[in-house]
């Protein structure tokens, strides 16, 4: 497994991350991430739609919450056939708790708690934290990656204007 060393920080401080970012044009890497209600998902769930996955430390961080908050009052006005994915290391029953205090229901939230395997897959697992990094991959419906932002301290959000103009640019 490569690591990539410096490319995020974490509080100032360089960490790494295991795998290789993804780039524009490749098609979109498989994964097996949980749900709340502790069943599987994979990528072959959202064949057909276009799929934002935003990549995140843990929702229960201020950062993390305002960006899952920002991308769910946005889905509302996307359409039924885009499929906002919040992905973390956190248990699906803290995912679910937190969704359900806070209003959430226009972004899926998933976890990576077992294996990593998004992290891995896209190259956003910290080896040293074993949390994800804040990235944001938006995929057409052919399941072509068509943007991706790696936010490089973690404790920054990501440019949501970009990430919107993305999307906006899929048919």
């Amino acid at each position: 497994m490569r690591e990539r060393i410096g490319e995020v920080t974490f509080g100032g401080k360089p960490v790494t991350l295991l795998g290789d970012l993804p780039k524009v044009g490749e098609r979109a890497r498989d994964f097996t991430i949980i749900d709340n209600e502790l069943q599987p998902i994979t990528f072959d769930k959202f064949k057909g739609k276009k799929l934002v996955i935003l990549s995140v430390p843990s929702l229960d961080t201020p950062v993390c919450d305002l960006e899952t908050r920002r991308f769910n009052a946005e889905a509302e006005k996307l359409g039924l056939d885009v499929v906002i994915l919040v992905v973390s290391m956190d248990l699906p029953f803290a995912q679910k708790r937190w969704c359900g205090m806070n209003g959430v229901t226009r972004v899926l939230t998933a976890s990576d708690h077992r294996e990593g395997s998004l992290g891995l897959s896209y190259g956003v697992l910290v080896k040293e934290l074993r949390l994800l990094a804040r990235a944001v991959f938006v995929i057409d419906r052919a399941g072509v990656i068509r943007y991706v932002q790696l936010v490089k301290e973690a404790g920054q959000e990501p440019d949501y204007n970009a990430v919107l103009a993305a999307l906006q640019g899929l048919e």
